[in-house]
């Protein structure tokens, strides 16, 4: 197959989901945002359907297609609607908003009613949000407006600085009481994985955990969660010869290798130029060059350990994980 392929293990995503549950002590929310991370986000849902709280997306558009395929919990998009297109869809799909300024929330009122929000209070991340002091007017006007308040949350910005955490559970916890008088059904959810790790005491009613989902901790975190990875690498080797001429890749050899092969995987496919997959140089857009002898069409293992490719790279696991696997056909396994 000329495609990379993407084999993704759902029961090590199942057994992760289980650890952070454990380890938090509360509901989850499964963060399947950016297809999941790049593992599938319809596939994956449906495998933690009945399992978690629910799940949270980025946009309008990744809520709609995992109601398509047939999520049936409460999907929380994080970015607040932009338009009415988004609000019309929002409602359609039966997708639960994120208000986040009057805008959003003036927004969500042209739905008459039919929409559920949550409401995201700016605790220091400076992404979204409504000030800590303006949450609970915000639901009470959330409320007059026929939308159905159904949660509060905000975002840890760094939370392996205690000082940093400590500030904006403080700022999370006054808004979150001062909103459960009103609102004592809401839902309030301030940990993401980082958050999570740090302490029981950060949870409230649910955490919303991605990065732990699919087998990796933040750098600060590393090893306290016993996670596996559930994704890794394959593509074909698509030529094989003695090294001939003085090229390798797009730039000279600067030494005899013997034998060489091509992997059919490149920078077009979301993999970094600068190198790695055992390459020797940089990619090419759809090819990279490595030195040793390989069989013309089998298929090989270019990437397991996410954490060292990310490294190398200069980068996170997040940022490795939603790129690899853009042209990828995804197995399941």
């Amino acid at each position: 197959m000329q495609s990379v392929i993407a084999r993704v293990s759902l029961s090590a995503i199942l057994s992760n989901a289980e650890k952070i549950k454990t380890r938090a002590g509360v509901p989850l929310i499964a963060v399947v945002k950016d297809d999941a991370y790049g593992h599938g986000a319809e596939r994956v849902a449906l495998a933690l359907a009945g399992r978690v709280r629910g799940f949270a997306v980025a946009t309008v558009g990744e809520g709609a297609a995992l109601r398509i395929a047939g999520v049936r919990e409460e999907i929380l998009v994080l970015t607040p609607p932009l338009c009415g297109e988004d609000v019309r869809r929002l409602a359609a799909y039966r997708l639960t908003a994120t208000i986040a300024s009057r805008r959003s929330l003036l927004l969500c009122g042209e739905a008459g009613g039919a929409l559920r929000a949550h409401v995201a209070v700016n605790t220091g991340m400076n992404r979204f949000g409504v000030l800590p002091k303006e949450a609970l007017a915000a639901c009470r006007a959330a409320r007059a407006a026929g939308i159905g308040v159904t949660g509060l949350f905000s975002h840890f910005y760094l939370p392996a600085d205690e000082r940093a955490r400590e500030e904006q559970y403080r700022l999370f916890s006054e808004s979150a009481e001062a909103v459960r008088a009103e609102f004592p059904s809401a839902l309030f959810h301030l940990s993401a994985t980082g958050g999570m790790l740090a302490g029981r005491k950060y949870n409230f009613d649910a955490v919303r955990c991605g990065i732990a989902l699919y087998g990796y901790l933040p750098d600060a975190f590393r090893g306290a969660l016993a996670v596996q990875p559930a994704l890794s690498l394959y593509a074909a080797v698509a030529g094989s010869g003695e090294q001939f001429g003085g090229g390798i890749g797009y730039r000279r050899a600067e030494r005899a290798f013997g034998r060489l092969y091509t992997l059919r995987a490149g920078y077009g496919d979301g993999f970094f130029r600068a190198g790695g997959l055992g390459a020797e140089g940089e990619l090419c857009m759809d090819a990279c060059v490595c030195a040793g002898a390989a069989r013309e069409g089998e298929m090989r293992c270019i990437l397991r350990d996410m954490t060292e490719y990310a490294q190398r790279n200069g980068t996170t696991e997040y940022e490795a994980l939603v790129r690899v696997t853009k042209r990828a056909v995804i197995e399941y396994v």
